[in-house]
């Protein structure tokens, strides 16, 4: 049997994992061997930010996502150390270095099936947060892969090298058994993340759930899809039910990162479940008006109308189905049903369990970042308006 023999400046101790790992690994103490005294070297140290040490050591797994680069930026400020698997190109986790100190930042490789690789990355981590998870499927990776198979390997592995904190993001609106409504079959993306939250749970028991909502923020996939030019028909934008049965809770991104630090440092977040929700409520068809009004695309600029896509049986569907065919690994704009599916789906809050704001978080409300958001997407970006000759639109209206 093979030991993995590696540094670093926590004492270790050998120990054999438990399980079906074939080698044994080298798992970090915080302790002395004889589990007595304190290991000094993981004492926090400094006056607190980038250029200290809290005495977390946090591996992030998903650290190349949207949700991913929030999240280590937040980390590096607080002084964590930070173990930054990726499965990609170095170079795209590679900006990521300048989210902590000199130092505090390392990356190792890693794939979500091979369970040495998940082991190495997680030996002298305190917190694993998971942020793996995939919007789409793909030849290599099924959504069974990516939500279910994928976070039950993390838990075990990391349960079994004795991490202490487990977070894992997943969706607000879950479910065994969720009702279609633009598709013909139940939504295998809801589905698959309810059951990775029940595999999470069974093999790391205290982990902490973050049931996520649309996010928003630079880069996502919410905003940017209705900004995209592959989801409007020229002028005109298909919603399920014109978007007046589909009420939106969406939030910043930033907001969700906060959240899952606080989490990481309140030890009464263990066994919870938290849903990452904003602080208003809106009807679709609102938001998605206030949206290209405020990219200068309205009805009055631009031609800009939403219809009832049931109204359109043919030409949507097809442009659907021809979108994926041309990029089958990423469809372009987000346009692939199972999008539309999330898209059309009202948020439902549990009003018995807790939010963003139990765990401290200030909301950013829409109306102050969205506008931002979306200014790249103007139409006739560089015209110089004179001051005045655009109204600022309204704000959408917030449901109950």
């Amino acid at each position: 049997m093979a030991t993995v023999a590696l540094t670093g400046h926590f004492a270790t101790k050998i120990k054999p994992t438990v399980g079906p790992l074939s080698v044994v690994y080298i798992k970090s103490a915080s302790y002395s061997s004889d589990g007595s005294k304190p290991n000094i070297a993981a004492y926090k140290r400094g006056t607190g930010g980038r250029c200290s040490f809290n005495g977390i050591v946090a591996t992030v797994f998903g650290c190349t996502g949207f949700v991913g680069r929030y999240v280590c930026n937040k980390l590096g400020k607080t002084g964590t150390q930070m173990i930054l698997p990726y499965r990609s190109d170095f170079y795209d986790a590679q900006r990521l270095k300048v989210a902590g100190d000199l130092g505090q930042v390392l990356f190792t490789p890693y794939d979500l099936r091979d369970e040495e690789s998940i082991a190495k990355a997680v030996q002298y981590s305190n917190v694993v947060i998971n942020l793996v998870g995939r919007d789409y499927e793909t030849k290599n990776f099924k959504y069974k892969d990516v939500h279910i198979d994928g976070p039950r390997r993390l838990a075990r592995i990391s349960r079994e090298m004795g991490v202490e904190r487990f977070i894992h993001v997943s969706y607000l609106n879950a479910s065994p058994k969720p009702k279609p409504l633009v598709m013909k079959t139940p939504s295998m993306y809801k589905v698959s993340k309810y059951w990775g939250e029940c595999a999470v749970r069974e093999e790391f028991p205290t982990a902490t759930i973050i049931r996520a909502s649309d996010i928003y923020g630079s880069e996502d996939r919410f905003l940017r899809t209705f900004a995209s030019p592959t989801r409007i028909n020229g002028q005109y934008m298909a919603l399920y039910k014109n978007g007046l049965e589909t009420v939106k809770q969406p939030v910043y991104v930033s907001d969700v990162a906060q959240g899952i630090l606080n989490a990481i440092r309140d030890p009464d977040t263990r066994c919870q479940v938290y849903q990452a929700v904003g602080p208003k409520r809106y009807l679709l068809a609102d938001l998605v008006d206030w949206f290209f009004a405020l990219m200068r695309k309205d009805e009055k600029y631009w031609g800009y109308q939403r219809y009832d896509m049931k109204y359109d049986p043919i030409l949507f569907p097809l442009k659907v189905k021809l979108v994926n065919l041309i990029s089958p690994s990423y469809p372009l704009g987000g346009l692939h049903w199972e999008a539309i599916e999330k898209e059309s789906t009202t948020d439902m809050v549990d009003d018995s369990l807790p939010t963003l704001e139990d765990l401290g978080v200030t909301l950013t409300k829409m109306e102050d970042q969205v506008p931002w958001e979306l200014k790249p997407f103007r139409a006739y970006q560089y015209y110089i308006a004179k001051i005045g000759e655009f109204a600022t639109p309204p704000n959408p209206r917030v449901q109950k």
